[in-house]
């Protein structure tokens, strides 16, 4: 993983279910689990000591990275690559998010 967050988004007009994603994601040796939040939900400024991928399995959510002046929107699908130490805060969607995570060593 790079210094920089970097996002995938997802390619197909079809938005992959949450199994799909678990796949994708144990096929590169991730183990992730399931969060979600309710309606435009915030999460403060933080950053964490390890990296993490995140991807989207319904709704949308916006990372803000501060230190950089950068909104990252995510929708269904996409794919989030957050390296470890990098400020980011979020906004949940009108309609709430769910999400797959997991941290990589």
């Amino acid at each position: 993983m790079t210094d920089t967050p970097l996002v995938t988004p997802w390619a197909d007009p079809v938005p992959p279910t949450q199994s799909t994603l678990r796949q994708l994601m144990t096929d590169e040796g991730l183990d992730p689990y399931s969060w979600s939040n309710g309606p435009f939900d915030v999460y403060s400024a933080h950053s964490h000591s390890y990296d993490k991928v995140i991807y989207v399995v319904q709704e949308s959510i916006t990372f803000g990275l501060p230190e950089l002046g950068k909104q990252l929107a995510l929708k269904a699908g996409d794919r989030l690559d957050l390296p470890a130490g990098v400020v980011h805060d979020a906004q949940v969607g009108a309609r709430g998010v769910v999400c797959l995570e997991a941290h990589k060593d």
